[in-house]
């Protein structure tokens, strides 16, 4: 009995001194400045986000409310439009528990519904009149230096789409969303100008090979 409990006295001497050592302030500052060093090392080992190529601006946010069984779920909206000043252009409206969230999704949404539209000179090539429920939008092209003058969703919508001058009318609804949707059919509407090969200002300058056979003929 003796030996063995000198045997279990000394193992339990053992582990005390293989043991870690106590821990103590000055152990868990060390342990806090090494963990902090990792997560700062880690995050600079990550590579660099890509910048995104859109530029987005919202145009409304709301809170709305939905009756359900168990009383009314609040949650937001948002609509938001996205364009790279090159000509391509969208919008997206989405729903989330905050806003942050309806934001992200309302983005989603835009970029899967690209449109291109046709930019001459700065400006749109013809003038358009697009209805979309009680909203008329009214865009016609403007020439060099006369700016964008158009409304706040429609100077929005122009802008990222990378028009420079135009001139627009909303006449019917105030709702930003339905504007934002008429002047995105409008913009969808535009059609690519036909190049038409270069006439003479009038016809007597041009001598053309007809005439000059009639010539010799009469002489």
């Amino acid at each position: 009995m003796k030996d063995i409990k000198k045997a279990i006295s000394s193992q339990k001497d053992e582990d005390i001194e293989v043991g870690e050592e106590p821990i103590t302030k000055e152990t868990e500052n060390r342990q806090r400045r090494f963990s902090t060093s990792r997560g700062r090392e880690g995050r600079g080992d990550r590579p660099d986000q890509q910048p995104d190529e859109f530029d987005q601006k919202i145009i409304d946010i709301a809170r709305v409310t939905r009756v359900m069984a168990g009383g009314k779920r609040m949650r937001f909206r948002a609509c938001v439009a996205i364009g790279d000043h090159k000509g391509r252009v969208a919008i997206g409206l989405a729903k989330g528990l905050d806003v942050t969230m309806a934001v992200n999704k309302a983005v989603n949404k835009a970029k899967k519904s690209l449109i291109t539209v046709p930019i001459v000179n700065g400006t749109i090539p013809h003038e358009v009149r697009q209805k979309s429920d009680a909203a008329l939008i009214i865009l016609k092209p403007a020439s060099q230096g006369k700016g964008i003058i158009a409304g706040s969703v429609v100077r929005i919508i122009l802008e990222l789409a990378g028009l420079h001058n135009v001139t627009s009318k909303m006449i019917g609804s105030h709702n930003k969303i339905n504007n934002a949707k008429c002047t995105m059919k409008a913009l969808q509407s535009l059609r690519k100008p036909v190049r038409q090969e270069k006439q003479a200002k009038t016809a007597g300058d041009v001598v053309t090979p007809k005439k000059t056979e009639q010539a010799a003929t009469k002489a």
